[in-house]
């Protein structure tokens, strides 16, 4: 693997020393907010890779600022929660959604004034909401996924692409230098926006209701719009004025704005009519100060839209953040639904091309994921309909809640896919949030003291699957030797408050009960921290059981004689050593069967812990 690059100047015109065609597991198309995050969980998992941005940098337009707590739990794991609120830290006292006529007027309100009024957040997860704009965002995990040895090359654009049984051969061009060359992959990843040139190559359709409204963001400045505003921290203010109606957002609380403005191209109305005259004299009337000082900065057109890919994964090709769905903006579900499905993807990816799973489980992330997208995409637009969302006109009925932003957020599982004894029936997103351990869900967040150091149980879970049981239960020597049989990384962690525990929960914390167990019973845990299986209580053949949950889980029955060779020569080597399989062990690719896709030239509008634990056996979007 080529040594990471540290800029993206030097990106742009380091020119590739290896025999073409260059070479790599994986393929990122599209340096944005999710494709970053691809590169960041690859790099994490030991994947080399090569992601291509078309544009020169990272956004420099503030926008998809809310990292929900399910995000910020994946970016702790992945070492750059703090660092993101480092970020953010100008923003970290805005709270709330203000309705208000203008800003000089007395008829506002609040639709929601915190985001967790009740403290209620802490009990669920060791991370919290984090407010933090994409253009603040997106250097902290590009610096990050380059650090792990990521490859990431800006002004640089993917133009054609076509897949065979093998993997995926593509043809990029450097934009500075106009150097084409090819790049061999066994999978691609595009990560290339909502028009997503792959997506349409590949002929995958969208389902769901469409276009709902489009608005012209408008980036500005104001010297005196913080006294207007005053001490109301909000995230956002709708403004309803009837002929300056929009949403104002701060970037920095002094002199920094943003305001989303209406706009109605279904009208015949074309964007050039947004001049900085207009945009000034709009800003002024919604915010009901006249002569305001309003200097225009920027502006960049977006489009509100429910629609999710018909599949998300064609051969060796997978699709990710708005190339496979798009969302209404209310919520920023859109940019966390992305996040999300990168760290989805990420372990899979790994797990396959390390050899310690079959390519079946690759085949589980449009399961798992596409119905998560479709629940969720349903309810950010019920939420604008809700909070009447500026230049937003919903049917007379858009249909009942579904479920609360948190329940979106945190409970949404996985009925089926890469996972054991899950509830078929289950719905995706269910009316109520639950965390108790059940499989397909997230495993519960509970503190626990692991020599000496107090973490979080999620902290656990990245690179290997995990398996939490009793102090001095029967498990640990029994799920070892099932995985390494099986050739599967597993770190097994006994809790209790005896001498021999790894784990020890904090006082008056009952962590068999909070996962869902009795005693003599057993929880195995994904790397993106889902629960793959579990036991409540003993089993009559616990490795057979063990053995059978694995093989389900990773699709270990559609390994490859390529991927059951390696398997056989690492059973040896692991049973005659009697040691654990390491989790952070890296593998030749393997080579899988796929069927053929054919391809075509990509169009010219393609789009562009604070710790790190040391667990045992390891190597080291969208407007609110």
């Amino acid at each position: 693997m080529q040594q990471p690059l540290k800029s993206a100047a030097d990106a742009a015109t380091a020119p590739f020393t290896d025999s073409l065609p260059h070479r790599v597991p994986v393929l990122v198309a599209g340096g944005s907010l999710v494709g970053l995050s691809t590169s960041l969980f690859l790099s994490r998992h030991g994947v080399p890779h090569l992601l291509v941005e078309k544009h020169a940098g990272t956004s420099a337009h503030p926008r998809g600022r809310g990292m929900n707590l399910r995000t910020m739990e994946v970016f702790r794991v992945a070492g750059v929660e703090r660092e993101i609120r480092e970020a953010s830290a100008v923003l970290a006292g805005n709270h709330g959604i203000l309705q208000a006529s203008s800003l000089t007027g007395d008829d506002e309100q609040w639709l929601f004034r915190k985001i967790d009024p009740g403290g209620d957040h802490a009990r669920l997860s060791p991370s919290g909401w984090c407010l933090c704009s994409q253009n603040d965002i997106e250097p902290v995990l590009e610096a990050h996924a380059r650090r792990y040895g990521g490859d990431l090359r800006f002004s640089h654009e993917l133009l054609s692409f076509e897949q065979d049984s093998a993997g995926v051969t593509a043809l990029v061009e450097n934009r500075v230098t106009g150097e084409r060359f090819p790049v061999r992959a066994d999978y691609l990843v595009a990560a290339d926006g909502p028009r997503s040139p792959v997506r349409e190559r590949l002929g995958i359709g969208q389902s769901g209701h469409g276009e709902l409204f489009h608005n012209v963001s408008i980036t500005f400045t104001s010297h005196r719009l913080a006294d207007v505003v005053g001490d109301r921290r909000f995230i956002v203010c709708y403004l309803t004025r009837p002929d300056a109606d929009g949403a104002l957002l701060p970037v920095d609380n002094k002199e920094r704005w943003v305001f989303h403005a209406p706009w109605h191209p279904e009208h015949g109305e074309p964007l050039e009519d947004f001049t900085d005259d207009r945009c000034r004299e709009h800003i002024r009337r919604a915010v009901g100060v006249p002569d305001l000082d309003v200097e225009i900065t920027g502006r960049a057109p977006w489009h509100a839209a429910e629609r999710v890919a018909k599949a998300y994964s064609a051969g060796r090709v997978f699709l990710a953040g708005d190339s496979a769905h798009e969302m209404s903006p209310t919520g920023a579900f859109g940019s966390n639904t992305g996040i999300q499905d990168a760290h989805n993807l990420a372990w899979k990816l790994a797990a396959v091309l390390q050899g310690w799973a079959g390519p079946g489980l690759l085949e589980t992330y449009g399961e798992e994921r596409l119905p998560v997208a479709r629940a969720t995409g349903e309810r950010a637009s019920a939420r604008s309909a809700e909070h009447a969302h500026p230049g937003y006109a919903p049917p007379a009925n858009p249909g009942a809640r579904r479920g609360a932003v948190l329940t979106v957020a945190m409970g949404y599982g996985y009925p089926r896919g890469a996972v054991a004894g899950a509830d078929p029936e289950r719905p995706v997103v269910p009316q109520e949030l639950r965390l108790t351990a059940e499989p397909g869900t997230r495993a519960p967040h509970m503190w626990v003291t692991r020599a000496g150091e107090r973490i979080s149980t999620l902290d656990l879970y990245e690179r290997s699957v995990v398996v939490l049981c009793g102090e001095g239960a029967v498990w640990r020597n029994i799920v070892r030797h099932a995985a390494a049989r099986l050739s599967v990384p597993v770190e097994v962690y006994e809790i209790g408050r005896g001498p021999g525990a790894d784990l020890v929960p904090e006082e008056g914390a009952d962590w068999a009960a909070a996962h869902g167990l009795e005693s003599g019973g057993v929880l195995m845990v994904r790397p993106d921290g889902f629960v793959a299986w579990r036991s409540p209580g003993p089993v009559p053949a616990p490795e057979a059981a063990v053995a059978e949950a694995l093989t389900l889980v990773l699709s270990l029955d559609t390994r490859t004689p390529e991927q059951e060779a390696r398997m056989l020569t690492e059973e040896s080597q692991l049973l005659t050593e009697g040691s654990q399989l390491s989790a952070g062990q890296p593998r030749p690719p393997a080579v899988e069967p796929v069927s053929l896709v054919a391809s075509q030239p990509l169009g010219e509008d393609a789009q562009l812990v604070d710790r790190e634990p040391e667990v045992a056996g390891r190597g080291d979007a969208a407007p609110v």
